[in-house]
């Protein structure tokens, strides 16, 4: 994000390109030192799922900010913060030891912490902006804060690194940086932005992100799309998310926003899909923006006790940060999950029947005040159906009978929210929907 953004080329939407993503390189061993990634997913150092609930700051304009609002971030419930650095090209340096501060008050308050150099904001088509090769400079100039915190940083390496021109460039310069830091030792998980400001309205990062993943000798990275005007509709942000997920790429929602010049971002959309695919986001942004988009402010003048609407929707909305994150099982500490109790659960079962097939979308509500992991959901068809397939989940059938596990990315459901899975089946006669199911033994409403 920058504090103007140029207008996104219209005319190109999202589900109208049909062209399948190629699938993920196979994953490597869980050796990595930190955060890695495995099947497409984001995993810390203990080798558990990670999904990132947080925000941006921007510490290269608001340095003094940067340590009670990081106290006050963590205080609204956010599992990471993104922080906004400075080369020195295009806004002032941030070097070492300011690196190295702002990550050991990260880690103070027990955020994971996204480091992105922001100078490259819309290269080829921004005057002032640097191209990667400059932010792997950068990088490299202020490794001795980076090398040994693999467990708590993770390296954005420049921030919506490409504008609307020549952004065809993207596959190569990227493949480029990401070799560079490998060369220089640098083991972390390495996020790369999209082009088009980040939002990759001509799928240049989704139609090459496993060929950039595949020239990563580390295969530790994750590829960050930044959704403001471009994704107005349900539509265009689950195609777009969903390639991912089907072919085990990793995706993150590194900015996004409830409106823009653009155009007005489904903001619903982006935190329901992110929340049942088990996909990080992070909101844009803390305070502190200007030139017109003052509006994305989630405070008001740094003021965590003044949420904006925008700061409201993210944090104690549906699907926002407070139900939904969960802190990184590096800082080692309980996070709350345990026996939810009785009368736990709903669940809403949502039949599309054609005859001899069917599909079924179900979601389980959590509506205990206490997280629930490692869930099993039971029920029993009430006619001949059988499952073909399962997504989101795993499925065990005996005769009508149905039981449920979770992926590791759908295992925990927070207090009040909801997990989501999808199965297939075919079926003979009269194809009607269960009429009750337990979770972990405990009955269900149905709604």
């Amino acid at each position: 994000m920058r504090r103007i953004r140029a207008a996104v080329a219209t005319g190109t939407l999202l589900a109208a390109c049909s062209a399948p993503l190629a699938t993920a390189p196979s994953a490597q061993a869980a050796d990595a030192p930190g955060f890695h990634i495995q099947d497409g997913r984001l995993l810390d150092a203990n080798n558990k799922d990670f999904v990132m609930r947080g925000v941006n700051h921007a510490h290269t304009w608001y340095p003094d900010k940067t340590d009670q609002a990081l106290k006050d971030i963590k205080a609204k419930g956010a599992n990471t913060v993104r922080v906004v650095l400075g080369t020195g090209d295009q806004w002032s340096k941030n070097d070492t030891a300011d690196v190295n501060r702002v990550v050991s008050q990260c880690k103070a308050n027990r955020l994971i912490c996204v480091l992105e150099a922001h100078d490259t904001t819309g290269y080829g088509e921004a005057g002032a902006a640097v191209p990667l090769s400059k932010a792997v400079d950068y990088w490299l100039s202020v490794r001795d804060a980076l090398v040994g915190q693999e467990k708590y940083v993770l390296v954005n390496i420049g921030n919506e690194p490409h504008g609307n021109t020549n952004y065809t460039a993207w596959t190569n310069d990227t493949k480029s940086a990401i070799g560079r830091l490998r060369s220089a030792g640098l083991e972390h998980t390495l996020m790369v932005d999209a082009p088009n400001w980040g939002q990759d309205w001509s799928f240049t990062m989704r139609d090459n992100a496993a060929a950039v993943l595949a020239a990563d000798p580390d295969r530790n990275t994750l590829f960050d799309v930044h959704m403001y005007g471009v994704y107005d509709t349900p539509a265009e942000v689950s195609d777009y998310l969903n390639r991912f997920t089907a072919a085990k790429l990793p995706i993150a929602v590194g900015e996004f926003g409830d409106m823009h010049s653009d155009g007005n971002p489904d903001e619903d959309a982006i935190m329901a899909t992110a929340q049942s695919k088990g996909i990080g986001y992070l909101g844009w942004s803390w305070s502190g923006n200007g030139s017109g988009v003052e509006y994305l402010d989630l405070v008001q003048n740094f003021d965590a006790s003044r949420l904006t609407d925008w700061g409201k929707r993210l944090f104690d909305g549906a699907n926002g940060i407070k139900s939904t994150a969960k802190e990184a099982s590096v800082f080692g500490g309980s996070d709350g999950g345990t026996d939810p109790g009785e009368g736990a659960c709903a669940v809403t079962y949502r039949l599309s029947d054609w005859g001899s097939s069917f599909n079924a979308d179900v979601t389980i509500r959590n509506t205990s005040d206490k997280r629930i992991d490692g869930w099993k959901l039971g029920f029993a068809f009430p006619g001949q159906q059988k499952i073909n397939s399962v997504w989101n989940a795993k499925a065990v059938q005996s005769g009508a009978g149905v039981h449920i596990t979770p992926e590791p990315w759908t295992n925990s459901i927070p207090a009040g929210g909801t997990v989501s899975f999808g199965l297939n089946g075919s079926s003979t006669g009269a194809n009607t929907a269960p009429t009750s199911f337990t979770l972990d033994s405990r009955t269900c409403t149905v709604i």
